[in-house]
Order: C-alpha cells, then sequence, then structure tokens
C-alpha cells in the first residue's frame, strides 16, 4: 500500500514538473514579444501578419475536423467485415498517404474543383432553367474551400490509420462479452471500444493537428490569406526578409507550443483518470 502511494506520489510530481526547454522557450518568447513592442518595423509586421492567424486557425479547424470524421469512416470501413468496403477503403488510404499535401493541393484546386463545379451545374441544370437560377461558376468555388477539401482528404488517411490502430488495441474479449450482454454494435463502440481506444489514439491525433497547423502554411500556394502567404506579401514589398520571416516563425510556434501542451494536458489527464480506474 505504502509503495502504491509512492509511485502515486512520484508519477503526479513528474506530470507537475514544468520541463526546462519549456521555461527557456516561455522566456524566449517573451523576450521576443518585448522585442517586437520597442522595435518599430516588427509591429508593422505582426499588424501585417495578425489577420493571417484567423485565417490558419480556421482552415486548420475545419479541416481537421472534417478530416477525423472521414479519417474514422474509413477506419470503420477497413475493420468491417464486407469484403468491398475493406478494398475500397485500404485502397483510399494507400494512395492518398502517397500523395504530397502540395501536389493534392493543386490537383482539388485545378483539377477536382472545376470538374465538382461542371457536374453540379450538370445535375442542377433541370432547376436553373424551371427557377431561372444562373449556373455556379469556378469562382463561386473559394480558394479556402479548395485548400480546406485537401487538407481534409490528404489528413483523412494518415487520421484513419490512427483511429484503426486504436480501435484494434482493444482486446476482442471484451467486444465479444459487450456483444453477449445484448449491446448492439453502435453500444459496443460507444461505451467500451471508444473510451479504450481514445487513450491511445489521443498523443498520434494531437502530433497530426499540430502538424496540420504547419501544413496548412501550404495554401499559401494558392493565395489563400493565411499567415504565410501575408508574410510572403509583406517581405517582398519592404525587403524586410528577416524580421517577417522571424514573425512567421513565432506566430507559427506560439500555436503549435500551446496546442502541443494542451494535448500533454489531456494526455496526462487520461492517465491519471485510467490509473484511479485501474485501483
Amino acid at each position: 500500500m505504502f509503495k502504491l502511494k509512492k509511485l502515486r506520489h512520484s508519477a503526479t510530481q513528474k506530470n507537475t514538473s514544468i520541463p526546462y526547454w519549456l521555461l527557456l522557450a516561455f522566456v524566449l518568447a517573451l523576450l521576443f514579444a518585448w522585442y517586437i513592442a520597442v522595435d518599430h518595423n516588427y509591429r508593422l509586421i505582426l499588424k501585417s501578419l495578425i489577420h493571417g492567424v484567423a485565417t490558419t486557425l480556421y482552415v486548420t479547424f475545419i479541416s481537421f475536423s472534417l478530416a477525423a470524421l472521414l479519417g474514422l469512416a474509413v477506419a470503420k470501413s477497413r475493420l468491417s467485415s464486407n469484403r468491398v468496403l475493406q478494398e475500397i477503403a485500404s485502397f483510399y488510404t494507400e494512395v492518398i498517404r502517397g500523395v504530397p499535401i502540395l501536389v493534392l493541393l493543386f490537383y482539388v484546386a485545378f483539377v477536382g474543383a472545376p470538374q465538382l463545379v461542371a457536374l453540379c451545374n450538370f445535375v442542377g441544370k433541370p432547376m436553373q432553367e424551371l427557377f431561372g437560377w444562373d449556373p455556379l461558376k469556378l469562382r463561386d468555388f473559394s480558394m479556402v474551400w479548395r485548400a480546406i477539401i485537401a487538407l481534409t482528404i490528404g489528413y483523412s488517411a494518415f487520421i484513419a490509420e490512427i483511429f484503426r490502430a486504436g480501435i484494434e488495441s482493444v482486446e476482442k474479449g471484451q467486444v465479444e462479452a459487450a456483444r453477449s450482454l445484448g449491446l448492439t454494435s453502435w453500444q459496443t463502440f460507444r461505451f467500451i471500444v471508444w473510451p479504450q481506444a481514445l487513450k491511445n489514439i489521443l498523443p498520434p491525433l494531437g502530433n497530426d493537428f499540430v502538424a496540420m497547423i504547419k501544413d496548412s502554411a501550404l495554401v499559401s500556394v494558392l493565395g489563400v490569406q493565411d499567415i504565410t502567404q501575408l508574410g510572403k506579401v509583406y517581405s517582398s514589398s519592404t525587403f524586410l526578409f528577416f524580421e517577417t520571416y522571424n514573425t512567421v516563425a513565432y506566430l507559427y510556434l506560439i500555436m503549435t507550443v500551446s496546442l502541443s501542451l494542451i494535448v500533454r494536458a489531456m494526455e496526462a489527464r487520461f492517465k491519471a483518470k485510467s490509473f484511479d480506474n485501474e485501483q
């Protein structure tokens, strides 16, 4: 009993102690924030880039949410007893994971979007003639949503593998026991499989979310006014490349480190909760 209390105390102490790298990063962040406050050029750069933060976060959160939903559907299809669903999901996962995100962005923006607009006009032609609606134009399909669709498709394949591994980590005996008690497939997944799988998928899922924030910088090639695009425009007009990209890196680091800490806190909470449940 004394040994168990000592183990719990040491684990709690380890989780609450602040790592030295975080202290150093915090001090550097404060120093850079002070430098921005006292330097006129940095203040102008930050004022120009701050509008891109909202776009970056908007694209990231929407893309990741949609990618998580699509990834869960693909993972469930791969684990399905239906052979057709298995093969389709496997084909989707392997093909999408083999295509670079940048290529996928160009493909969706300049190949997929025109085809989708043409398909919508073809399907909706009777309604257009009936109500006198104008046909959908390609410019109505914003570059922001083209980027969101591309990131959703690209990351859904990786997230699907995370979900699949997490679901498979739950012992089959627990699933069989739940089904024998009369629980439906959905109830078994919701009350038995998902709570246990979540502990295993949270760290890699958090890593993918942080990676998507960084990869969202790629949407600047489509002209989306995110942090990177605004930094590119500002530096090319003022030739303050050093100061501008320092600020761009600073903004990305603030977002990624903050989200990494949130994910770690959630992970520690899940571990502590599972430890208490085992006792």
